[in-house]
């Protein structure tokens, strides 16, 4: 979910910033409310180190920031989370977004198309379009990305177990549209792994899963130059209650055991690397997670260079998107999570993230409303446009608590690397349940803490208004039961209405190729144009795959 493009500028525009909101070439200079002016890196004489020093930004291993200008050559990208319903309610929830100023999208599936189930399928009651949108044919995205320009537009996908399908069905829609499939810029999440430790949105075995991400990578590596085709995530490492050392070393283990497996099929370090993304969650320890993302571009770029031998630059950098903590937002007293998530933001902006998305005061309750939402996104403008936060690089660098954090949580996460390594690397550590048992070590501790209350939770164990009301069913949006009727009767009418000679011989085709070594994405393409669902080709697959069973570890 990282974004794709590099901040631009040189050392002599550093503290001037093209004036936003037009396409005028005049020039802002970067001074305080009260006019003192502002270098654009403190301390200013590491802007006069020839050659470029360590301490740099965009400059391995890019401590600072993975860009020499960072906000002053263009603002993160605003990129908040929707998905609901059917596709044509997502769809206009895009455009209030895009019209409220959003930079960029961010799909949500629902939970039977992350596992590859149908709206019509038995395992699929309860759920369809409830904490996503319900996608089951080429109709559906074409209906979820009506009146989006492809060419202009990056998208981001929180898809993983049926990424390879999901990726197809958006090139489907814009090789129907004449976008050429080289323009399409976004970010497909593909970390399967992290679904077997965290989440729990896997349909096949970890291996066959692990073959299917590489596909992605190989396919977008060759075809699709402007797209990120992996966003290697500790996001839900963090949700299920790991600690920020553990989020960082779990993350970058499980991206080591992508680039081997990329590796291992052929592909040169330096022809995938570039475009491996991650995504990261801001929690609530503010300078402990400013730290964090400082010291995992750091490492990053150490793994990559002295690991892997990569000898590209942009192989080095770790470009990531962050989003503000979930697990950290409370249905008492909902107001108060506008100021957590807040913070949550600056925290992401000071630690240099390239894209944000900024969690709704509501998502406690239910979905967020599209006021909640509004004020979600406005709470990023206003970090950006009003705080100051974006006219200086990095500039918390140098401050010695900064600095000894950055440096402490880079030690222990490279030596909890080097523990996951002596296991025989992260698909192993899944294996025998290592994540999982460290992950709920240290969320059963935190719970401990908040329980007893050494840990405060504002307005949960202290600060607790008493009488206070709770959320009444009124202030919480909900998906109309009837959804899933409508999304069944539309998938039987996508099946009855196609060619069902085509649609049977692309299924035969892809159960051969996935019993080979082919790289799927063609067969899956060829089967979504052919109007085959979701569904029908995740039967497929695991008809070939198997299914995983995940196994006790406690």
């Amino acid at each position: 979910m990282a974004d794709e493009r590099r901040g631009g500028g040189t050392w002599e525009d550093l503290v001037y910033r093209p004036a936003l909101g037009g396409k005028a070439a005049r020039k802002a200079a970067f001074t305080t409310l009260s006019g003192l002016p502002l270098a654009p890196l403190y301390p200013e004489e590491a802007m006069r180190s020839a050659p470029p020093a360590d301490g740099l930004p965009g400059v391995y291993p890019f401590t600072r920031g993975v860009y020499a200008t960072m906000y002053r050559g263009r603002l993160w990208t605003m990129r908040q989370y929707a998905g609901f319903g059917s596709a044509e309610e997502t769809n206009r929830r895009f455009r209030y977004l895009l019209e409220a100023g959003q930079s960029g999208l961010s799909v949500a599936f629902d939970l039977p198309t992350q596992i590859g189930y149908d709206p019509d399928h038995a395992l699929s009651e309860g759920e369809v379009g409830k904490v996503g949108v319900s996608i089951a044919s080429i109709h559906d995205m074409e209906k979820l990305l009506a009146d989006i320009p492809l060419d202009r537009i990056s998208t981001s996908m929180t898809i993983n177990s049926t990424a390879i399908v999901l990726l197809a069905l958006y090139v489907a829609v814009a090789k129907r549209r004449g976008v050429p499939i080289a323009k399409l810029a976004g970010t497909l999440q593909n970390d399967i792994l992290k679904e077997y430790a965290a989440r729990g949105t896997y349909r096949f075995p970890v291996e066959p899963s692990l073959r299917l991400v590489t596909d992605v990578i190989a396919y977008c590596a060759a075809e699709m130059p402007a797209w990120n085709p992996i966003s290697i995530s500790g996001y839900h490492v963090r949700e299920a209650g790991s600690t920020a050392v553990q989020e960082v070393a779990f993350t970058l283990a499980n991206g080591i055991a992508y680039v081997e497996a990329t590796r291992a099929r052929g592909l040169d370090v330096d022809v995938f690397a570039p475009r491996l993304s991650f995504f990261f969650n801001a929690h609530s320890d503010f300078f402990e997670e400013i730290a964090k993302f400082r010291a995992a571009r750091r490492l990053w770029a150490r793994i990559m260079r002295e690991r892997f031998g990569a000898k590209d630059e942009e192989s080095w950098r770790l470009r990531f998107h962050t989003q503000t903590a979930g697990s950290s937002l409370t249905s008492q007293e909902p107001d108060v999570n506008v100021v957590r998530v807040t913070m949550q933001a600056l925290a992401a902006v000071l630690g240099g993230t390239q894209s944000l998305h900024t969690n709704s005061r509501d998502e406690a309750l239910g979905l967020p409303t599209a006021e909640a939402a509004r004020l979600a996104l406005r709470t990023q403008q206003v970090i950006a446009h009003e705080s100051g936060a974006a006219d200086v690089i990095d500039p918390l660098g140098g401050a010695p608590f900064v600095e000894s954090l950055t440096d402490s949580l880079e030690r222990l996460a490279a030596d909890e690397i080097r523990k996951i390594d002596a296991q025989g690397g992260a698909v192993t550590a899944l294996r025998t349940g290592y994540y999982q048992r460290e992950i709920h070590r240290s969320a059963y501790a935190y719970q401990k803490a908040v329980e007893s209350g050494e840990r405060v939770v504002v307005g949960v164990n202290r600060f607790v208004e008493a009488g206070s009301a709770p959320a009444t069913a009124s202030d919480v949006f909900r998906v109309d039961p009837a959804v899933r009727l409508a999304r069944a009767a539309e998938v039987d009418a996508v099946r009855r209405g196609r060619d069902s000679a085509r649609a049977t011989g692309a299924l035969d085709r892809l159960r051969v190729a996935a019993a080979s070594s082919d790289n799927l994405v063609p067969h899956v393409l060829e089967c979504v144009e052919c109007e085959v669902t979701v569904g029908e080709i995740c039967a497929a697959l695991e008809a070939v795959f198997g299914a995983y069973r995940e196994p006790s570890f406690f």
